[in-house]
Formats: C-alpha cells, sequence, structure tokens
C-alpha cells in the first residue's frame, strides 16, 4: 500500500523529509505535490509576500475547502511549520480528519500538546511527534539491550547536546518559539524518558541562562527516578557540547554517539556497531537528515496497521516531554506568550 504524504511548511526540514522520502521504495511512499490543484497555487502565490502570521489563512483555507485535490489524495500531512504555529495548524488538521505527523516539538506547552492529542482521539486520527530519533535502528538496539537488561539495572543516563545557532532568528527569537530546550533539548530529554520506559521522575531540577531576548540559550538539568535512578543532560544553542549519550548500568555501559537527534553508531561495552545511512539524491540542510525515512516508514507501518500513534513515540511519551519541559522553562524563567492563552 502507497502512503500518500502532504507537506505543510516549505522550510529547510519539510525539504529534507522530501529528500529522505527518495531513499525509500516509491511503491510505499509518495509525496502529493501542491501543483495538483491550480486553487491551491492561486492561494499559494496570493499569499507568498505576506507576514507569516497571515499565511495561516492559507492553512485554514488547504484545510476547510476539502474538495482540493491535494488535501483529498493524502493520507497524512507532516506538519513542518514553526514551532509557534504548531499547535494552530495541526489542529485545523486534525479536526478536518487528517492523520498527522508534526515537528518537533510538538506544541509550545503541555495545555497545547493535550488539545492537539484530545482532538486525533476524537477524529480517530493518527497523531505522532516526530521525534525521529526514536525511530532510528539504533534507538531500536537500544531499546533491546535494556529488555534483555544486557548492562544490568540502569542507574544513571547522561545525554548532551549543543550546537550554536545564535545566528539562526528561530533558535534565538522569542516570538519564534527559539531557545535551547524547544529545539535540541528536546532530544536529550526524549532519549532519558525511553530508557526509563515513559516514567515520569520524582524530581526535577534545572538551571540556565537567558538571551537578552527571553528564550533559554543553556540548560542542565537534573532528574531523580524512582529506585535511586539519575539523569543528566545539559544542551545549548551557543556552544558545541559533545552530543552524544551514556547508559550506565550495574554491569556495563551503552554509548550513543554522533548528534543526539540522528546517532548512527553505538557503543557496548566498548564493542562499536556503525548504522550507515543512505546517501541522499540532493543536497541536505542538517545533518544525517535522510534519517528521516526511519520515521516515514514507522509511519507507513502504524497506518497499515490501523494504529493512532506510534508504539516508538507514543502519545503519553509526548505529553509527560512536555509537562517536564514546562517545569524545566519555569525553573530557568522562560515564559512564552502561548502559557497565559
Amino acid at each position: 500500500m502507497t502512503i500518500r504524504w502532504g507537506l505543510c511548511g516549505a522550510g529547510k526540514i519539510s525539504h529534507d523529509f522530501s529528500v529522505a522520502m527518495k531513499t525509500l521504495p516509491p511503491r510505499d511512499h509518495q509525496v502529493i505535490r501542491a501543483n495538483r490543484s491550480t486553487l491551491f497555487q492561486r492561494l499559494m502565490a496570493a499569499t507568498r509576500s505576506w507576514p507569516m502570521t497571515r499565511t495561516l489563512v492559507s492553512y485554514e483555507q488547504y484545510v476547510h475547502v476539502a474538495e482540493l485535490n491535494i488535501c483529498v489524495l493524502t493520507d497524512i500531512v507532516y506538519l513542518g511549520v514553526l514551532h509557534t504555529e504548531h499547535w494552530r495548524v495541526g489542529l485545523l488538521f486534525l479536526k478536518a480528519g487528517k492523520n498527522v505527523l508534526c515537528e518537533k516539538p510538538f506544541a509550545m506547552n503541555s495545555r497545547q500538546v493535550k488539545d492537539l492529542v484530545a482532538a486525533a482521539k476524537k477524529n480517530n486520527v493518527f497523531l505522532m511527534e516526530a521525534i525521529w530519533s526514536r525511530c532510528f535502528p539504533v534507538h531500536a538496539e537500544v531499546r533491546r539491550l535494556l529488555a534483555e537488561e544486557a548492562v544490568g539495572e540502569v542507574k544513571l543516563v547522561k545525554a548532551y547536546f549543543g550546537s550554536p545557532q545564535l545566528h539562526i532568528p528561530r533558535s534565538v527569537e522569542k516570538e519564534l518559539g527559539g531557545g535551547a530546550l524547544l529545539d535540541i533539548g528536546v532530544y536529550c530529554l526524549q532519549f532519558i524518558l525511553m530508557v526509563f520506559n515513559g516514567e515520569r521522575p520524582e524530581s526535577i531540577q534545572a538551571t540556565g541562562v537567558l538571551l537578552d531576548s527571553g528564550v533559554d540559550e543553556s540548560v542542565v538539568v537534573v532528574m531523580k527516578f524512582s529506585r535511586n535512578r539519575m539523569a543528566f543532560c545539559s544542551f545549548s544553542i551557543a556552544a558545541r557540547l559533545a552530543n552524544d549519550a551514556v547508559i550506565s548500568g550495574t554491569r556495563g555501559s551503552i554509548k550513543v554517539l554522533g548528534p543526539m537527534h540522528c546517532p548512527t553508531t553505538l557503543v557496548v561495552n566498548d564493542k562499536e556497531t556503525e548504522y550507515p545511512l543512505p546517501e541522499p539524491h540532493l543536497p541536505l540542510n542538517f545533518t544525517n537528515s535522510t534519517g528521516l525515512r526511519y520515521e516515514a516508514e514507522e509511519v507507513r507501518q502504524c497506518l497499515l496497521k490501523g494504529l493512532k500513534e506510534s508504539p516508538r513515540m507514543p502519545l503519553a511519551d509526548s505529553v509527560l516531554l512536555t509537562e517536564i519541559m514546562d517545569e524545566i522553562r519555569k525553573q530557568v524563567g522562560v515564559v512564552f506568550s502561548q502559557d497565559s492563552q
């Protein structure tokens, strides 16, 4: 069965997602392009010069005019718009009965995430937060090793992600949903939750420094889980960090090397294994972006099975993840306008 994708958002990540699709069998995945609808073409041409806040009108018309070919012919929409628009645009598609794969962060806070989850359940459609690292072979192997207690009982998890990006407006401006936490810290936190099987931490302690714009530049988080297990993570959009993770157990360790969001190397008790990615047919904007193929195929398998969420990235994990991020922002002092709406 071919899964027909509609790409909502024309940014860098949407480009990379479409390039990654080309590494998969065309009989399994097809991107439905906007030029199939002359009405949609006119709609986008009319809004091309509008400010971002006004282009949302095009999304509303895209969803509400159901006879548009681009809407009717898609099985699922990949949502690759700005962080601040995930909630609004996501709700439009979900209420229109469309399956949605929404880029991370799912939304700006846990209230918005719960709105998306509720809308998906009410309309009986598939919904997944696009934490693509959860679908990588490295993470699948980590889950297998943990299930087999290959390193004994896990006692400490450490994760680091630092990438200098103070020059990128999307990363530093509050109005665009900037900050280290929402952009890259989410990958450290989701990894910790995956290791601890979606367990809620008993305590969270966070500290960080803010930019003049009011978003977080660098953050350190310590979490305590049941049975005296600990997790530590640090992330920054000002400094380049190790960009790896270590799971320490009573009988050994598991190291995930490479970028936290797209790892391709695993070291288990000093034995290293590589998981190479296919080469892209076009230049990519982000590191290892052909790995988005794993996420797309995970969605396909879920849809074929009639699932409404992914077992690799359950909606409960997304809700808990955002609740943890809310608490971290509270302790660090980051407040978005969406928090009071």
